[in-house]
This record gives C-alpha cells, sequence and structure tokens, in this order.
C-alpha cells in the first residue's frame, strides 16, 4: 500500500532522544531552547516559542496579541478544524472569508468584506503548503490596523516573496507526525516581536516566568527535550524533505496533466509550495479514491466538511453561504507526495489515475 502520508524518522532521531533521555533532562530544557533559536533563524523570525501542539500555538498566539471576547478574527472555513477553535477558545468569534478557487486559500477581497468595527486579526492559512497572498493580506491588515497570525501548520519553509511564512505576522506551526518535519507531536510560535515571544512562553508556563510566581493566566503547553532533539534533527533535514515533496510533485503534474475531469495542484508565481499535500480538483472525487484503494494507493480528503458547516459550528449559529469552499469539499483528492516515495510510486499513482478515467 502506497499511504497518504509516512513520517520519515532514522537513526540519527533515536541517537538524539537516546542522549537527552541520558542526560536525564526529559522536560523542557535545554535542547527546546536550541531548537527555538534553530527554527527562528530558519524562518527568519526574531524569536520563537517551542510548544506542544499546533493548536496550542494558535492558541497562545492570539491571547499573546491579547485577543478575547467581543473581538472578531477572520479566516479561512477550509482548514482543519483547529483553525477556527483556537479563536473560541480565546473567547473571540470566528469570522469566515471564502477562498481562492486554485490555492485553495483565504481569499484576500474576501477579507475586505467581512471587516467590522470588531475585526481584530486575520488568520490566513497557508493550505496545503502553498502560501496565502501575504502581499495583499499584509496590505489590507495595514490599511485596518489588524494583527495577522499566521496558520503555517503545514507549511514549514514555504515562501512568498521570498520570505518564509510564519515571518510576515505571528506564525503557527505544527510538527504532528505527517506534518513536513515532526517532534511526534509539537508545535512552534514565531514572531518579531520580542514582547509577544516573552508573552507566549509565560502562557505555555502556567503564566510564569520565574518558577512559583504566577504574573497571569496560563496554561501547561510546553515542549519537552525529546521532542525538540526530535525536532533539531528532523530541521537539519527539511530541506531535503522539501526537495523530495517538490521533485514529486512536479513529476505528478507532468503525468496527471491533460486528464479531463481532473485539475492538478498548482503553484502560483512568487510563490514557494511545499506540498505538505498534493491536492487536486476530481470529477467522480469518491469513486477515483474508491479506485486508487483498490490499487493499494492512499488518498485522503482534506477537507470534507468547511468549518462553517460542522455540526458544533450550525449549533453556534453559523449560516454562511461561501459557496468557493462549500463546491471545494466535494472534488478535493490529496494523493501521496511524501518523501518517501519512489519515482515508481509516483508511476502507478499516476498511471492508476489515467486508468480510472479512461475506463470512466
Amino acid at each position: 500500500m502506497i499511504p497518504i502520508g509516512k513520517p520519515l524518522l532514522g537513526k540519527e532521531e533515536i541517537d538524539a532522544v537516546t542522549e537527552v533521555l541520558n542526560s536525564g533532562m526529559i522536560a523542557q530544557g535545554p535542547k527546546v531552547e536550541e531548537f527555538e533559536l534553530a527554527f527562528s533563524e530558519y524562518t527568519g523570525s526574531g524569536y520563537a516559542a517551542a510548544v506542544n501542539s499546533g493548536t496550542a500555538a494558535l492558541h497562545i498566539a492570539l491571547l499573546a496579541h491579547g485577543i478575547g471576547k467581543e473581538d472578531e478574527v477572520i479566516t479561512s472555513p477550509f482548514s482543519f478544524i483547529a483553525t477556527a477553535n483556537s479563536i473560541l477558545y480565546t473567547g473571540a468569534k470566528p469570522v469566515f472569508a471564502d477562498i481562492e478557487p486554485d490555492t485553495f486559500n483565504i481569499d484576500p477581497e474576501r477579507i475586505k468584506e467581512k471587516i467590522t468595527s470588531k475585526t481584530r486579526a486575520i488568520m490566513p492559512v497557508h493550505l496545503y503548503g502553498h502560501p496565502a497572498d501575504m502581499k495583499a493580506i499584509m496590505e489590507i491588515a495595514d490599511d485596518n490596523k489588524l494583527i495577522v497570525i499566521e496558520d503555517a501548520c503545514q507549511s514549514h519553509g514555504a515562501e512568498c516573496l521570498g520570505k518564509k511564512v510564519g515571518s510576515f505576522g505571528t506564525g503557527a506551526f505544527s510538527f504532528y507526525p505527517t506534518k513536513n518535519m515532526t517532534t511526534s507531536e509539537g508545535g512552534m510560535l514565531t514572531t518579531d516581536e520580542k514582547e509577544i515571544a516573552e508573552k507566549a512562553k509565560m502562557i505555555r508556563a502556567h503564566g510564569s516566568k520565574i518558577r512559583y510566581l504566577h504574573e497571569m493566566l496560563g496554561f501547561n503547553l510546553r515542549m519537552t527535550d525529546i521532542a525538540a532533539a526530535i525536532g533539531l534533527v528532523q530541521l537539519g533535514k527539511l530541506n531535503k524533505f522539501t526537495e523530495a515533496r517538490q521533485r514529486n510533485a512536479q513529476m505528478l503534474s507532468a503525468g496527471l496533466k491533460g486528464i479531463s475531469g481532473l485539475v492538478p495542484a498548482i503553484t502560483k508565481a512568487a510563490c514557494t509550495h511545499v506540498f505538505h499535500q498534493y491536492t487536486v480538483r476530481a470529477e467522480k472525487r469518491d469513486q477515483l479514491a474508491s479506485f486508487l484503494k483498490e490499487k493499494e494507493i492512499g488518498t485522503g480528503v482534506h477537507y470534507p466538511t468547511p468549518i462553517h458547516k460542522q455540526p458544533f459550528y450550525k449549533e453556534l449559529g453559523y449560516r454562511d453561504s461561501l459557496p468557493v469552499s462549500e463546491k471545494a469539499v466535494e472534488e478535493v483528492l490529496s494523493l501521496p507526495v511524501h518523501p518517501a516515495l519512489s519515482g515508481t510510486d509516483i508511476q502507478k499513482i499516476v498511471e492508476a489515475t489515467r486508468e480510472f478515467y479512461v475506463e470512466d
């Protein structure tokens, strides 16, 4: 079976974890600090704060900026639910703006329509590893004095206009096992603002800078040195992983070109796509997924239900009409693109997909 995703962990990660275990310092310690410094340098951000998940990074980013009750945050309805839930955790209200049909990222023109006197922030999602239109989004934010919090959980190393995502505003990354790099589970907040970084580090540790002295309400959302040790090794491999994903995506796009009923993934000019997912638009999507499963090829639907249509959000009173997102959920299908794939695997994916549409 060709899986839709696969973490690549080797002897280097095992040795790094063993070193930490032997040191006796297994909770947050020097490895976390080392990982934060390395990751901030990689993204081009001034500071970084390691936490225990991407969701925690989003939540803490909002809190560090003082976002809470009565505030509104404009975001995408076409994402994993953690994007919007992190806003709810603060007491603020997620406001959904529809997406671009080609990148599946939030549409800057739709953002403009959603701004009210209560809007405090924009939270773009760099979906599937393709950057959102950060030039337009930053201009909107500047014009309206809004905070920008980037959900970069799927886009480690992606660039827009030569600048890495997570360095435009305050960034949030995930290190879940199937992400472009992993710490087994974990997250990272990035920022150029020293005050935001310091607040984030307090919030993750029960509101404390000094042990047993608590200056604000916080949580236990810290990263362990075990996770950070894995992360340091993975960060050193990330460029190689990215090159493999991009190479695999290029072969998929070439092989799938011209199929009637299928639109391959695209990369917009001035963007660097890191292909967390290789996502196509496909007619008869569910039948194609079943056919590929029979051929022992894994696929994924990211995402089958937009957030504003989720049962919980409908209970909250969301009744938005967001037609581009609502059409996308019926057509998107992610094909394997991860670095563990061989050329033979890619050829099998292409041939099976072509076979489905020829037979159909």
